[in-house]
């Protein structure tokens, strides 16, 4: 009776418990690279908002520095966790984690490629290129996480692009410069409570 195959729904899950801690013992999991990106939107928009301020208590180049830092540790922190956690992983998972990864290369690169173009052009002021930037770079994040989301059917992945989405569009509404505090609030805030609901997943899948 021990030996009997085990039916589709028990094998899936075993794969689910052993792909999560594979994550763990790895140090990858969501939680942690979500903080990451918490970490970079909420204090770099956040202190770039500050720089928009007329009193001059922090000089605008600054922004253009404290931004650039806490991206590139935020993406740097993200590949080696992604990297680490994907040793773990055989098969379809691994193909599908990489063509993921490849997305948002590839998203990224056209992205910044249109944008560098239409700024360019010299049609738009300096608010207006400020709006299309966050707005378009907050939508491409939005797009990847709801495809993410349906790629692994996660209904948490699926709503943080779903916000984050909503909150592009908002970023542009309220326009210059409030438009870094959606991105540090919203964007940012986003990230902290996805990272908080999956590091309590992640605690409870330990018990």
């Amino acid at each position: 009776m021990d030996d009997e195959p085990m039916s589709a729904e028990e094998s899936l899950n075993l794969i689910t418990q052993q792909n999560r801690r594979t994550r763990r013992e790895l140090g990858g999991g969501p939680a942690r690279m979500l903080a990451a990106w918490a970490l970079a939107w909420l204090v770099g928009w956040g202190f770039t908002f500050f720089t928009t301020q007329s009193d001059g208590t922090v000089p605008v180049w600054m922004g253009g520095v404290v931004v650039p830092v806490l991206f590139l540790g935020a993406m740097v922190y993200t590949a080696v966790v992604s990297v680490r956690a994907g040793r773990g992983i055989r098969g379809p998972s691994r193909i599908a984690g990489a063509m993921y990864g490849w997305g948002w290369f590839l998203g990224s690169i056209g992205l910044m490629v249109v944008d560098v173009r239409i700024t360019s052009f010299q049609a738009l002021s300096p608010d207006q290129v400020s709006l299309l930037w966050s707005g378009t770079w907050l939508l491409l994040t939005g797009v990847m996480y709801l495809a993410g989301g349906m790629l692994w059917q996660d209904k948490l992945m699926y709503g943080l692009g779903a916000w984050m989405i909503v909150s592009s569009a908002l970023s542009v509404l309220v326009g210059y410069p409030a438009n870094f505090l959606v991105l540090a609030i919203c964007g940012g805030g986003g990230f902290l409570l996805g990272a908080i609901v999956y590091f309590v997943r992640e605690k409870s899948g330990r018990r």
